[in-house]
């Protein structure tokens, strides 16, 4: 009987969880996003024509198919292809070029005093997405083909961090928040791939520089930084967005306002749908729902952590730790790198909306409203999805080649 239970009752698998994670915060972004868009002319999301077919939720349906293609993503072979099939010397064209794109006029788009938007037509798209989620998988394509170089100061960590700090510094221009969160998962992807922690702490000093010097010679972020340190000293001018969004979170105490009773996002909180969507969401659903959406966030964190550890090592029957090929690697540095972009962003955000940090215009991951944002993320963690299948995969014909124990099942009785 027991026997019969467990083999109905199997644990769901990493990908699986992942899978239904990202789904349920795309549910939550959707239904927060239509209820944080409404206003007291009649806004997005107050018909159910508009609920169904509005852009909000095409644009989740058109995230969850990408989110079903990147499951079908081989991920190693992004890496095992060679030449002009390679996908990585084509992926940091269109990263460059979309990044240059934004200057130019007729193309680029201003969208709050920033050029961070190209439009095509009746298409528009941010390209420091596309860099923010082209990045993990060019620093773990470098990583894998360099791997007995990376402990070197100039062959192994100067190529990559030279590369990634002239990508974030074209973001930077615009958006400094991105460039830094780009920053941070490559170097903490570097460091797991084998390079030095004290090299990357000689360049410190000089990238610390680099970021003070952008800020001082913006004024609108001095303004953001000053708001930080006393919002209240121009209540109605740079400290307003935080000020806001304290009232939002207090506001909703520890019950909520109720789904779609929100007061804040009818004129008095600025980007209520977008940069500061986690506030909506405490004042209509209370701590019971702000500690939900941070549990979805660390739940999926943490699976995909385990994805990228069981891709890059298992364990033998003898106790020893094995490597496996460098396209393991190299799905595990992906899954680790895309992972952490979701994470951080996802602190970031909830740091900035809560006042633990100066406002970033950081969107909070498949919860903010966007289409590029929703798009490109669900369609990377699709593929971690993709990593965790092939590694489950693995895994199993090595327990089949007796290489590896199996693993046994929770629900299985223990012999007596």
């Amino acid at each position: 009987m027991s026997k019969a239970l467990g083999r109905y009752a199997q644990p769901m698998r990493a990908g699986q969880s992942l899978l239904f994670l990202v789904i349920a915060l795309l549910v939550t972004g959707t239904v927060l996003v239509n209820s944080a868009g409404l206003s007291s002319a009649g806004g997005e999301g107050t018909t159910l024509q508009e609920l169904l077919v509005g852009r909000n939720m095409l644009f989740a349906v058109a995230a969850v198919l990408s989110l079903w293609v990147g499951t079908k993503i081989q991920v190693d072979g992004l890496f095992t292809r060679r030449g002009l099939s390679s996908p990585m010397p084509w992926l940091l064209g269109v990263m460059c070029v979309g990044l240059l794109l934004v200057h130019v006029p007729g193309i680029g788009r201003q969208v709050n005093g920033a050029n961070r938007w190209i439009t095509v037509g009746p298409i528009g798209l941010q390209p420091s997405e596309i860099a923010k989620w082209g990045m993990p998988f060019l620093v773990a394509w470098h990583c894998c083909r360099r791997t007995g170089a990376l402990g070197e100061f100039w062959r192994g960590f100067i190529p990559p961090f030279v590369l990634v700090s002239a990508v974030a510094g074209l973001i930077a221009l615009e958006d400094l928040g991105t460039a830094v969160l780009i920053m941070l998962v490559a170097l903490a992807m570097l460091v797991a791939a084998g390079v030095r922690l004290w090299h990357v702490g000689l360049l410190l000093p000089a990238a610390l520089t680099g970021f003070v010097a952008l800020v001082l010679t913006s004024p609108y972020r001095v303004n953001r930084i000053l708001a930080y340190i006393d919002p209240f000293a121009d209540s109605q001018g740079k400290g307003y967005h935080i000020i806001q969004s304290m009232a939002a979170i207090a506001g909703g105490g520890l019950p909520g306002r109720g789904l779609g009773n929100g007061i804040q996002k009818f004129g008095y909180l600025p980007e209520a749908t977008t940069d500061f969507i986690y506030s909506i969401a405490c004042e209509e659903l209370g701590i019971g729902g702000a500690i939900g959406i941070i549990a979805l966030f660390a739940l999926l964190a943490l699976t995909g952590l385990s994805i990228a550890t069981s891709s890059a090592k298992s364990q033998s029957a003898d106790g020893i730790v094995q490597r496996i090929p460098l396209t393991t690697n190299f799905e595990s540095l992906v899954a680790l790198g895309i992972t952490l972009t979701v994470s951080l962003q996802a602190l970031i955000n909830v740091a900035v909306v809560t006042g633990l940090a100066p406002t970033k215009g950081i969107a909070l991951p498949l919860i903010s409203r966007g289409g590029t944002g929703w798009i490109l993320t669900a369609f990377s963690l699709g593929m971690v999805a993709s990593i965790a299948k092939v590694s489950e995969r693995r895994r199993r014909s090595l327990e089949m080649a007796g290489v590896v124990q199996p693993e046994r099942s929770t629900m299985e009785p223990h012999p007596v």
